[in-house]
């Protein structure tokens, strides 16, 4: 069952419950994977259906950032709640022991070169870092594969 099924099937029994802010959040939900197909004019791949969930969990992250600084703390705890449903959709997140295994296996290739990977190899080493995690079928956040590509290559 893809995410857009699985997200067809909770939209009804939302419905049923009569559960307002779960049906407009999946309904939120299933009109970007929507348009996204329509753009591209084809069904989407389960990585694609992935990477859009993700998207819109980082939107929803950015609101709650800014309804926190402008003292709307029941705005931001809506967002809160859509994080959480839209999330149930996504793999479970890596845990940062998996992600600097990830890390450190992309470092290891880098340094297969000759040369010990340094701090300017920030970009090379997060391309392959995240090429791995995807393929190994984990979700991680950017921010948090950032900052530990950066401490291990700054040991």
């Amino acid at each position: 069952m893809t995410i857009a099924q699985k997200i067809d099937a909770d939209i009804i029994t939302a419905m049923k419950a009569k559960e307002e802010h779960k049906l407009t959040t999946l309904r939120m939900v299933k009109s970007a994977l929507k348009n996204k197909a329509i753009d591209k004019r084809s069904e989407l791949t389960d990585a694609e259906e992935s990477q859009i969930l993700s998207t819109l969990i980082k939107q929803r992250r950015e609101s709650v950032d800014s309804f926190t600084k402008g003292n709307r703390p029941e705005l931001a705890e809506k967002e809160r709640a859509e994080i959480t449903m839209i999330e149930g959709y996504l793999p479970q997140e890596a845990g940062e022991d998996e992600i600097r295994t990830v890390v450190q296996g992309a470092i290891a290739h880098l340094a297969e070169a000759g040369t010990k990977p340094g701090p300017k190899d920030m970009g090379a080493a997060m391309k392959i870092v995240q090429q791995r995690i995807l393929a190994n079928g984990l979700r991680a956040d950017g921010k948090r594969v950032s900052e530990i590509v950066k401490a291990e290559l700054a040991k």
